[in-house]
Protein backbone atom coordinates (compact mmCIF):
# COMPACT_ATOMS: atom_id res chain seq x y z
CA UNK A 1 0.00 0.00 0.00
CA UNK A 2 2.84 2.52 1.12
CA UNK A 3 4.58 1.23 -2.62
CA UNK A 4 1.47 2.28 -4.48
CA UNK A 5 1.11 5.86 -2.53
CA UNK A 6 4.36 6.42 -3.39
CA UNK A 7 4.13 5.79 -7.29
CA UNK A 8 0.99 7.74 -7.27
CA UNK A 9 2.38 10.31 -5.78
CA UNK A 10 5.73 10.24 -8.24
CA UNK A 11 2.67 10.29 -11.20
CA UNK A 12 1.02 13.13 -10.45
CA UNK A 13 4.35 14.87 -9.35
CA UNK A 14 5.62 14.01 -12.90
CA UNK A 15 2.59 15.36 -14.58
CA UNK A 16 2.49 18.73 -12.76
CA UNK A 17 5.87 19.09 -13.84
CA UNK A 18 4.86 18.63 -16.94
CA UNK A 19 2.05 21.25 -17.34
CA UNK A 20 3.39 24.58 -18.87
CA UNK A 21 1.33 27.25 -16.99
CA UNK A 22 0.68 30.68 -18.59
CA UNK A 23 -1.23 33.60 -17.70
CA UNK A 24 -2.05 36.61 -19.25
CA UNK A 25 -2.98 40.50 -18.22
CA UNK A 26 -5.33 40.59 -15.11
CA UNK A 27 -9.30 41.30 -15.31
CA UNK A 28 -11.86 40.90 -13.03
CA UNK A 29 -14.26 38.88 -15.23
CA UNK A 30 -12.38 35.22 -15.25
CA UNK A 31 -14.67 33.69 -17.51
CA UNK A 32 -13.85 36.23 -20.10
CA UNK A 33 -10.30 35.36 -19.91
CA UNK A 34 -10.61 32.36 -19.93
CA UNK A 35 -12.68 32.69 -23.26
CA UNK A 36 -10.38 34.59 -24.60
CA UNK A 37 -7.02 32.91 -23.78
CA UNK A 38 -8.20 29.18 -23.84
CA UNK A 39 -7.35 29.11 -27.94
CA UNK A 40 -3.81 29.77 -27.35
CA UNK A 41 -3.29 27.21 -24.63
CA UNK A 42 -4.60 24.88 -27.30
CA UNK A 43 -2.59 26.20 -29.43
CA UNK A 44 0.60 25.83 -27.65
CA UNK A 45 -0.06 22.49 -26.18
CA UNK A 46 0.00 20.98 -29.94
CA UNK A 47 2.92 22.78 -30.76
CA UNK A 48 5.04 22.38 -27.80
CA UNK A 49 3.85 18.69 -27.12
CA UNK A 50 3.47 19.35 -23.70
CA UNK A 51 0.75 19.77 -21.56
CA UNK A 52 -0.51 23.85 -21.29
CA UNK A 53 -2.69 25.32 -19.18
CA UNK A 54 -4.31 29.18 -18.87
CA UNK A 55 -4.30 30.79 -15.46
CA UNK A 56 -6.55 33.79 -15.06
CA UNK A 57 -5.36 36.29 -12.43
CA UNK A 58 -7.63 39.04 -11.35
CA UNK A 59 -4.67 41.45 -10.58
CA UNK A 60 -0.96 42.67 -11.74
CA UNK A 61 0.20 41.71 -7.88
CA UNK A 62 -1.43 38.03 -8.27
CA UNK A 63 0.14 37.42 -11.90
CA UNK A 64 3.47 38.42 -10.71
CA UNK A 65 3.30 36.32 -7.46
CA UNK A 66 2.12 33.04 -9.66
CA UNK A 67 5.32 33.71 -12.08
CA UNK A 68 7.82 34.22 -8.68
CA UNK A 69 6.06 30.81 -7.21
CA UNK A 70 5.85 28.75 -10.70
CA UNK A 71 2.60 28.65 -10.77
CA UNK A 72 2.89 29.71 -14.37
CA UNK A 73 6.19 29.97 -16.34
CA UNK A 74 5.09 32.45 -18.99
CA UNK A 75 2.88 35.61 -18.50
CA UNK A 76 1.74 38.34 -21.24
CA UNK A 77 3.08 41.28 -18.99
CA UNK A 78 2.89 44.81 -18.75
CA UNK A 79 6.51 46.74 -18.85
CA UNK A 80 6.67 47.43 -15.21
CA UNK A 81 5.23 44.48 -14.23
CA UNK A 82 7.15 42.14 -16.34
CA UNK A 83 10.32 43.90 -14.80
CA UNK A 84 9.29 43.33 -11.15
CA UNK A 85 8.54 39.96 -11.93
CA UNK A 86 12.10 38.92 -14.28
CA UNK A 87 12.96 40.23 -11.34
CA UNK A 88 11.92 37.59 -8.96
CA UNK A 89 13.58 34.46 -11.04
CA UNK A 90 17.31 34.65 -11.99
CA UNK A 91 17.81 34.98 -15.84
CA UNK A 92 13.75 35.36 -17.08
CA UNK A 93 13.63 37.38 -20.00
CA UNK A 94 11.03 39.10 -22.47
CA UNK A 95 10.76 36.62 -25.48
CA UNK A 96 7.94 38.07 -27.42
CA UNK A 97 5.87 41.53 -27.72
CA UNK A 98 3.43 42.46 -30.19
CA UNK A 99 4.22 44.48 -33.24
CA UNK A 100 2.34 47.34 -31.60
CA UNK A 101 4.11 47.75 -28.17
CA UNK A 102 7.22 49.29 -29.17
CA UNK A 103 4.96 52.49 -29.58
CA UNK A 104 2.23 51.84 -26.76
CA UNK A 105 0.39 54.65 -25.66
CA UNK A 106 -2.53 55.36 -22.72
CA UNK A 107 -5.62 57.03 -23.30
CA UNK A 108 -6.54 60.12 -20.83
CA UNK A 109 -10.22 59.83 -20.16
CA UNK A 110 -13.12 62.08 -18.85
CA UNK A 111 -16.50 61.58 -18.13
CA UNK A 112 -18.97 64.28 -20.81
CA UNK A 113 -19.88 65.64 -16.96
CA UNK A 114 -17.26 67.23 -17.14
CA UNK A 115 -17.18 69.34 -20.26
CA UNK A 116 -13.55 68.48 -21.15
CA UNK A 117 -12.88 68.35 -24.49
CA UNK A 118 -10.31 66.44 -27.24
CA UNK A 119 -6.96 68.53 -27.25
CA UNK A 120 -3.63 67.67 -28.28
CA UNK A 121 -2.12 69.38 -25.13
CA UNK A 122 -2.41 67.92 -22.02
CA UNK A 123 -5.89 68.89 -20.73
CA UNK A 124 -4.95 71.11 -17.66
CA UNK A 125 -8.72 71.50 -16.36
CA UNK A 126 -8.13 67.87 -15.53
CA UNK A 127 -6.90 69.00 -12.20
CA UNK A 128 -9.32 69.23 -8.91
CA UNK A 129 -11.51 66.19 -10.71
CA UNK A 130 -11.99 63.18 -9.09
CA UNK A 131 -9.11 60.42 -10.83
CA UNK A 132 -8.67 57.15 -11.00
CA UNK A 133 -5.67 54.90 -12.34
CA UNK A 134 -5.73 50.96 -13.43
CA UNK A 135 -3.60 48.47 -11.73
CA UNK A 136 -1.67 49.63 -9.14
CA UNK A 137 1.53 47.71 -11.00
CA UNK A 138 -0.17 48.53 -14.74
CA UNK A 139 2.62 50.69 -17.00
CA UNK A 140 -0.20 51.88 -18.89
CA UNK A 141 -2.80 52.74 -16.70
CA UNK A 142 -0.37 53.79 -13.87
CA UNK A 143 3.10 54.32 -14.41
CA UNK A 144 3.89 56.03 -17.43
CA UNK A 145 0.46 58.23 -16.96
CA UNK A 146 1.34 59.43 -13.51
CA UNK A 147 5.24 59.90 -15.01
CA UNK A 148 3.12 62.33 -17.46
CA UNK A 149 0.91 63.70 -14.60
CA UNK A 150 4.23 64.91 -12.58
CA UNK A 151 6.29 66.15 -15.43
CA UNK A 152 3.37 68.10 -17.23
CA UNK A 153 1.99 69.37 -13.68
CA UNK A 154 4.51 69.70 -11.52
CA UNK A 155 2.42 67.91 -9.11
CA UNK A 156 1.89 64.10 -7.61
CA UNK A 157 -1.86 62.61 -8.46
CA UNK A 158 -2.52 63.05 -5.30
CA UNK A 159 -1.61 66.97 -5.30
CA UNK A 160 -3.16 67.19 -8.67
CA UNK A 161 -6.60 65.67 -7.77
CA UNK A 162 -9.46 65.64 -5.80
CA UNK A 163 -9.68 61.62 -5.26
CA UNK A 164 -7.02 59.64 -6.66
CA UNK A 165 -8.37 55.58 -7.11
CA UNK A 166 -7.08 52.78 -8.36
CA UNK A 167 -9.82 50.18 -10.17
CA UNK A 168 -7.57 47.15 -10.93
CA UNK A 169 -7.98 47.06 -14.86
CA UNK A 170 -8.58 49.00 -17.83
CA UNK A 171 -12.17 48.01 -18.91
CA UNK A 172 -13.05 48.48 -15.09
CA UNK A 173 -11.43 52.01 -15.73
CA UNK A 174 -13.33 53.00 -18.42
CA UNK A 175 -16.89 51.85 -16.58
CA UNK A 176 -16.21 53.88 -13.43
CA UNK A 177 -15.33 57.13 -15.46
CA UNK A 178 -18.46 56.13 -17.87
CA UNK A 179 -20.33 55.74 -14.23
CA UNK A 180 -19.53 58.66 -12.68
CA UNK A 181 -17.67 57.37 -10.12
CA UNK A 182 -14.74 58.86 -11.09
CA UNK A 183 -14.47 62.29 -13.01
CA UNK A 184 -11.61 60.61 -15.36
CA UNK A 185 -9.11 58.19 -15.61
CA UNK A 186 -6.91 56.49 -17.90
CA UNK A 187 -6.92 53.33 -19.45
CA UNK A 188 -4.60 51.59 -22.16
CA UNK A 189 -5.46 52.71 -25.68
CA UNK A 190 -5.81 48.86 -26.96
CA UNK A 191 -8.39 47.85 -24.42
CA UNK A 192 -10.31 50.91 -24.90
CA UNK A 193 -9.87 50.61 -28.68
CA UNK A 194 -11.49 46.92 -28.64
CA UNK A 195 -14.34 47.69 -26.06
CA UNK A 196 -15.27 50.83 -28.36
CA UNK A 197 -15.47 47.60 -31.17
CA UNK A 198 -17.19 45.46 -29.48
CA UNK A 199 -19.82 47.97 -28.03
CA UNK A 200 -18.92 48.28 -25.07
CA UNK A 201 -18.56 52.05 -24.35
CA UNK A 202 -20.89 54.85 -24.21
CA UNK A 203 -19.25 57.80 -25.95
CA UNK A 204 -22.51 60.17 -24.70
CA UNK A 205 -21.05 59.11 -21.47
CA UNK A 206 -17.03 59.28 -21.84
CA UNK A 207 -14.55 60.08 -24.03
CA UNK A 208 -10.77 60.30 -24.70
CA UNK A 209 -9.18 63.74 -24.12
CA UNK A 210 -5.79 63.15 -24.34
CA UNK A 211 -3.41 60.99 -25.97
CA UNK A 212 -0.18 60.23 -24.53
CA UNK A 213 3.22 59.85 -25.92
CA UNK A 214 4.41 56.73 -26.45
CA UNK A 215 6.60 53.98 -25.12
CA UNK A 216 7.61 50.44 -24.97
CA UNK A 217 4.91 48.24 -22.96
CA UNK A 218 3.97 44.78 -22.67
CA UNK A 219 5.70 41.77 -23.26
CA UNK A 220 5.23 37.88 -23.04
CA UNK A 221 8.23 36.95 -20.14
CA UNK A 222 9.16 33.57 -19.63
CA UNK A 223 11.21 31.78 -16.28
CA UNK A 224 14.82 31.36 -16.31
CA UNK A 225 14.08 27.97 -15.46
CA UNK A 226 12.01 26.70 -18.12
CA UNK A 227 14.60 24.39 -19.88
CA UNK A 228 15.45 22.77 -16.59
CA UNK A 229 11.64 22.36 -16.25
CA UNK A 230 11.21 20.94 -19.84
CA UNK A 231 14.58 20.51 -21.67
CA UNK A 232 17.06 22.27 -23.28
CA UNK A 233 15.72 24.46 -25.85
CA UNK A 234 12.10 25.01 -24.97
CA UNK A 235 12.26 28.85 -23.78
CA UNK A 236 13.59 28.58 -27.81
CA UNK A 237 10.65 26.64 -28.71
CA UNK A 238 8.00 29.01 -26.77
CA UNK A 239 9.40 31.76 -28.39
CA UNK A 240 9.27 30.25 -31.82
CA UNK A 241 5.53 29.04 -31.59
CA UNK A 242 4.53 32.53 -30.21
CA UNK A 243 6.29 34.19 -33.11
CA UNK A 244 4.23 31.97 -35.43
CA UNK A 245 1.04 32.86 -34.67
CA UNK A 246 -1.24 34.34 -37.55
CA UNK A 247 -4.48 33.36 -36.19
CA UNK A 248 -6.94 36.21 -35.94
CA UNK A 249 -8.62 35.00 -33.38
CA UNK A 250 -5.60 34.30 -30.74
CA UNK A 251 -4.26 37.79 -31.94
CA UNK A 252 -7.49 39.80 -31.20
CA UNK A 253 -7.86 38.42 -27.52
CA UNK A 254 -4.51 41.15 -26.94
CA UNK A 255 -5.31 42.81 -29.13
CA UNK A 256 -2.00 42.45 -31.60
CA UNK A 257 -1.81 42.53 -35.19
CA UNK A 258 1.23 40.04 -34.93
CA UNK A 259 4.22 39.28 -32.26
CA UNK A 260 7.73 40.15 -32.60
CA UNK A 261 11.33 39.24 -30.72
CA UNK A 262 11.67 41.17 -27.42
CA UNK A 263 14.56 41.33 -24.99
CA UNK A 264 14.98 42.68 -21.43
CA UNK A 265 17.35 45.65 -22.66
CA UNK A 266 14.11 47.10 -24.43
CA UNK A 267 12.25 47.90 -21.01
CA UNK A 268 15.50 49.71 -19.36
CA UNK A 269 13.40 53.04 -20.66
CA UNK A 270 10.39 51.89 -18.44
CA UNK A 271 12.50 50.66 -15.67
CA UNK A 272 14.14 54.14 -15.32
CA UNK A 273 11.05 55.91 -15.25
CA UNK A 274 9.45 53.33 -12.30
CA UNK A 275 12.56 54.91 -10.36
CA UNK A 276 12.32 57.97 -11.13
CA UNK A 277 8.36 58.21 -9.95
CA UNK A 278 9.20 55.80 -7.06
CA UNK A 279 7.53 52.65 -8.22
CA UNK A 280 10.70 50.85 -8.64
CA UNK A 281 14.21 50.43 -6.65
Amino acid sequence: MRNFILISALLISTVFAKTFSFTTVPDHNVKKLKKDYNKLAIYLQKVLHVDVKFVPTTSYGDSIKAFANNKVQLAWFGALAGIKARRTVKGSSAIVQGWEDTQFYSYFIANTSTKLEKSRRFPKGIEGKSFTFGSKESTSGRLMPEYYIRWILRKTPQQAFSKVGFSGSHSKTILEVQSGKYQAGVVNYAVWDKMLKDGLIDTSKVKVIWKSLKYPDYQFSIRGDVDKQFGAGFTKQVQNALLKIKDKEILSAFPRSKFIKADNSEYEIVKGVAQTVGLLK
